[in-house]
């Protein structure tokens, strides 16, 4: 006999939480199969779509069993997550049987699913995406030329910090779309990375805990990587990738959050978004799910 885990119908950031909350229950007491109810789905953002992913896998090394799962009924929210390569990438998660890769034509989509099992896979998500990112942050967001660079310097980081810091694989994908209700209608790059590792709490943990005693938490270790740039080594500068990643989306005047145990940390807070800088108590979740927003740039006279 099967649970059935309810997908949000809008599968963004905050439908996210609402999954994780349906996971959290469905995988109380004993073992039983998960079917991940996605039939309704009517909007879904890369960080959902990579998030189904990451609450797959989790529910699988919860129960033992692959979880299967219903593909939406909305055609659009179908094909978007065809364009997205989530039907090639679900069968290392789910019970669903792999499906061919089909020619989906041109696709808004910056970088679709791509796992993240090696530095070599790091390495070729950057070369892969050099040439549409030049197209999209130069015509599309209107971005100076050396921010081609920067983006991918960008990526190359969050990337590696799932090779480097989770100990378990990861997932990242890219999309350019219309924030229709936030920014006007403006155009923007939503980047999102997943892992279900070990988490900032874990990785800070041996280095940083002791002397934080009973106040060391998820949320403490957020703020000790993203604001103050520790790591769990003790090279100097190690640990400056996150800061640095800070810094680049404020001038670009864009959004990174940054999800880990029971925490979310925001930094910076746009007034077009709707992130706290800091939210705990969340649903318990393990590894990093990294959110990047990106702007179109306001065109000056």
């Amino acid at each position: 006999m099967s649970r059935v885990i309810e997908v949000p119908d809008v599968l963004d950031h905050k439908g996210f939480e609402g999954l994780l909350r349906a996971l959290n229950g469905a995988t109380e007491g004993e073992p039983a199969r998960l079917l991940f109810n996605a039939k309704h789905v009517r909007w879904t953002s890369p960080y959902g779509l990579i998030g189904l992913l990451a609450a797959g896998r989790v529910a699988r090394e919860r129960t033992g069993l692959a979880p299967s799962i219903e593909a939406p009924e909305n055609r659009e929210v179908r094909s978007y997550w065809e364009r997205m390569d989530f039907w090639q990438v679900a069968p290392e998660v789910y019970d669903v049987e792999p499906q061919a890769t089909r020619p989906h034509g041109s696709s808004d989509a910056l970088l679709e699913i791509t796992p993240i099992r090696s530095h070599h896979d790091v390495h070729a998500v950057v070369e892969r995406v050099r040439e549409r990112a030049a197209t999209i942050l130069l015509n599309k967001l209107h971005y100076p030329r050396p921010s081609v660079i920067q983006f991918s310097v960008l990526l190359s980081e969050v990337c590696q910090n799932i090779i480097e810091h989770a100990e378990a694989d990861g997932w990242v994908c890219a999309q350019t779309y219309k924030y229709r209700e936030r920014l006007g209608g403006r155009d923007v790059v939503m980047l999102a990375v997943m892992d279900v590792g070990i988490g900032f709490e874990g990785s800070l943990s041996s280095e940083h805990s002791r002397r934080h005693g009973e106040r060391w938490s998820a949320g403490m270790a957020l703020e000790r990587a993203l604001l103050h740039g520790e790591s769990r080594h003790r090279d100097p500068g190690r640990g400056q990738g996150l800061q640095a990643i800070r810094r680049q989306v404020d001038r670009w005047e864009g959004e990174l959050a940054i999800r880990s145990g029971d925490a979310m940390i925001a930094s910076p807070t746009q007034e077009w978004g709707d992130l706290e800088p800091m939210s705990t108590g969340l649903e318990i979740f393990p590894g990093a799910q990294i959110l990047v927003v990106m702007p179109a740039r306001l065109e000056k006279d």
